[in-house]
């Protein structure tokens, strides 16, 4: 079995790519509209427990795992127990990635479709609510958006680590960065922003269901790319002489930053325009444009910030994409191109029942649900919490306790000391009670 054949150039590199990876739709995208249709600051107050208690133990447990063996996924487990069936949990994470890849493309695709009539200048002025319905309903262009997105996530990752995903991440995160300041100070200056302020930062714990805390729960882990081996195989590619735990950080702080902002970007606005927090997935793709067409060079604004909010989506695709391509190529960059663009094909195919379940397919329905949805709900809140609940038992009942101080340079001093002895009994106790109660709520069992 080889080791992985390339590595991140630096440590900002790593720390770019992976914050990439968890600032996408997760943080941008869905965080928004589920604070807004579960309870308001209730939702963030528990996302944002369930980051620092769960979330960053689970993403420590990853980074120890793949940074140990040097290994994509499912070898990554198979060298820590062999002769086990452990490996399965990377089994299990390429799985959900392929899944969650083949919804979460659908909607790369209606943001390159918005960025493309934001550049032929027919965005500002229109009719937000109604394009958005025309842009999700339209199955030839939802579909051919979708395969657009999908192939340039598999030229990036073709390309390689440093070529294509790591290159791409240090210009284009910094600059979503500074665009969402700019968006955030003007929303927070419109009439009436700090109503949004206080749905969104004022909880009200009343209004939380078990649904919503299941969803809390479920998002902790779709924002921050734990629970399915990505951080695995990331940290796989991270030279021994950088610190797991900075890093950790480093993203952490930058996922929540980034969660922060757009529900200071999004609300506010939202209560300012007379629009209803409760608008769900299309809420970005309605009042976005609205907030922009109150700036000077709003066109020109909204535009840029299309472009960033692609750029985010993309890195996250990358990784979904790279843990598939790492775990069938096994180190052999040979591969590497190959498999990217066959796995890639295979992907679009499998997601455009996604594309069309809000168009032609929107009378299909799984337990309820569009096919989108449905898919949607079986990552987010059973897959993605399964393989965190398996990596937070694997962690500290198959890994040497030497290895697991070595990797996280535990033993430097006593303050360091106290700490790993706190993340391992969160990871070792703390999380799977979380996820197993989360999961009894949504059978109804407690």
């Amino acid at each position: 079995m080889k080791n992985q054949a390339e590595q991140w150039t630096s440590r900002l590199g790593f720390i770019l790519a992976a914050a990439g990876s968890a600032i996408g739709l997760g943080a941008i995208w869905k965080f928004p509209y589920m604070v807004g249709t579960s309870g308001g600051g209730a939702f963030f107050c528990l996302f944002l427990i369930f980051t620092l208690v769960i979330g960053l133990p689970l993403l420590l447990g990853e980074f120890t795992i793949g940074r140990s063996t040097q290994k994509e996924a499912i070898s990554a487990y198979r060298a820590i127990a062999p002769g086990t069936m452990w490996h399965w949990i990377g089994r299990l994470g390429v799985v959900t990635c392929f899944l969650l890849l083949s919804f979460y493309s659908v909607v790369g695709g209606w943001i390159l479709t918005y960025l493309m009539r934001g550049l032929s200048g027919q965005l500002i002025g229109a009719q937000y609510e109604q394009l958005f319905g025309e842009v999700i309903s339209a199955p030839v262009g939802a579909v051919a958006a979708q395969f657009v997105f999908m192939l340039i996530t598999a030229w990036v990752v073709a390309r390689g680590v440093q070529s294509g995903i790591e290159s791409a991440n240090k210009y284009m995160m910094p600059a979503l960065f500074i665009l969402f300041l700019v968006l955030m100070f003007r929303s927070l200056t419109l009439p009436g922003a700090m109503e949004g302020v206080a749905f969104f930062l004022r909880p009200d714990f009343s209004a939380l269901s078990a649904e919503a805390i299941l969803y809390a729960l479920g998002q902790s882990f779709f924002s921050l790319s734990v629970g399915v081996s990505v951080m695995v195989t990331y940290s796989s590619y991270l030279a021994k002489n950088e610190s797991l735990v900075r890093s950790a950080g480093s993203i952490v702080s930058l996922n929540l930053l980034v969660s922060l902002f757009a529900g200071l970007a999004i609300f506010p606005a939202v209560f300012s325009l007379g629009l209803e927090p409760t608008a769900g997935p299309g809420l970005l793709f309605i009042v976005l444009p609205s907030v922009f067409e109150k700036i000077a060079f709003g066109g020109l604004f909204l535009f840029i910030f299309l472009a960033l909010f692609l750029f985010a989506t993309l890195t996250s695709a990358f990784s979904m994409l790279e843990i598939i391509v790492a775990s069938l190529a096994k180190g052999e960059e040979g591969k590497r191109k190959r498999l990217s663009w066959i796995v890639g094909l295979l992907i679009f195919v499998v997601g455009v029942p996604s594309a069309l379940s809000f168009g032609v397919w929107s009378e299909v329905t799984v337990f309820g649900k569009s096919i989108f949805d449905a898919f949607d709900y079986l990552v987010s809140n059973i897959l993605m919490p399964l393989g965190a609940l398996l990596i937070a038992i694997f962690v500290p009942l198959k890994m040497k306790r030497e290895v697991l101080i070595e990797e996280l340079r535990a033993d430097q001093s006593p303050l360091a000391k106290r700490l790993f002895v706190v993340w391992l009994l969160l990871l070792k106790y703390v999380s799977p009670l979380a996820i197993v109660l989360v999961f009894m709520q949504m059978l109804g069992i407690w």
